[in-house]
């Protein structure tokens, strides 16, 4: 299957020398979702803006749908919608005629039922002959994203979409991009939320000092970064732990009141029976056990944390 947006080997040299992205190389799939994590600073918006074609490249090359972004710039921004980071909107233009406006920009024939449709899936009908300036924080992050829409792109571009935002409103933006995949449209999002991307993303990039890190579908880069811990607590507090115990490499935690044994729960062997078996014969008592798994956020900050 021929990918949706290709991009190979880009960079972004700005005048001062500062190098904002270093060959990037990423190719994403008709339909999927893609989450862009990283810092303040990581290069995700230079990126975003590259592909969109708002910023040049210094090297290297964005097709979108087959098409170079540069020399088919007209066919490539028509693919693409773009919900900024910024709240880019006219303060006293009307919601509905926003949307117009920007099916407009694009060529495209008037159609107010699409828009319709478009302004009930975001909760807006109702808000649709108010001004821009009377709406809410979040009613005028959800008007972007209508306006990303009107033309009907095939690839939305959502970099920081619920910023401010609060929950509710949030779970529901959620709900739409989920109910914008199945109708076919590939969604590549950054977020500082990284229960955002564990949320809704089938991929997850991780972007740090201009630099790709990594690319890999959601559950398998869990898969392979992972970790497991045992947490057992303990009837009476340790000082210190038992010589048997030394090989397990376990933590002493919580007052002396628990051990950690940290696993790898994919490996054949993961030595929680015997380390049960060790306790016993140390005489240890057991009050209660469970056991945690790494979330994306915890993979993700030690990807980005620097080298000590």
């Amino acid at each position: 299957m021929q990918p949706i947006v290709s991009i190979s080997n880009v960079s972004k040299t700005y005048a001062n020398g500062f190098q904002a992205l270093k060959d990037i190389n990423l190719d994403i799939q008709p339909g999927e979702i893609l989450a862009l994590l990283g810092p303040n600073g990581a290069g995700k918006t230079t990126l975003i803006s590259i592909i969109c074609g708002i910023v040049n490249a210094s090297g290297g090359e964005v097709k979108v749908k087959g098409h170079d972004n540069v020399a088919d710039y007209r066919i490539t921004r028509g693919l693409i919608g773009l919900v900024p980071q910024e709240l880019t909107l006219g303060a006293f233009d009307k919601v509905f005629n926003t949307l117009r406006f920007s099916r407009g920009l694009f060529g495209k024939k008037p159609d107010d039922t699409y828009l319709e449709q478009v302004l009930k899936d975001l909760a807006l009908w109702e808000k649709k002959n108010n001004i821009i300036l009377s709406l809410s924080g979040g009613m005028k992050r959800r008007v972007l994203i209508g306006k990303a829409l009107a033309h009907e792109p095939m690839v939305l571009f959502l970099d920081e979409p619920t910023a401010g935002v609060d929950v509710e409103l949030r779970k529901e933006m959620w709900t739409l991009v989920e109910r914008l995949r199945h109708s076919g449209v590939t969604i590549i999002l950054t977020t500082h939320y990284i229960e955002e991307a564990e949320a809704i993303a089938d991929r997850v990039g991780v972007i740090n000092q201009g630099e790709l890190l990594l690319v890999d579908d959601k559950q398998a880069l869990m898969h392979k970064l992972g970790k497991r811990q045992l947490i057992i607590e303990l009837e009476t507090v340790l000082t210190q732990l038992p010589e048997t115990l030394s090989a397990w490499k376990l933590e002493l935690a919580n007052d002396g009141t628990e051990l950690i044994y940290t696993y790898d729960p994919h490996k054949p062997h993961t030595g929680i029976n015997e380390l049960l078996q060790a306790m016993a014969d140390a005489g240890l008592v057991i009050k209660d056990l469970h056991s945690t798994k790494t979330s994306l956020e915890e993979i993700f900050v030690n990807l980005v944390r620097p080298a000590s």
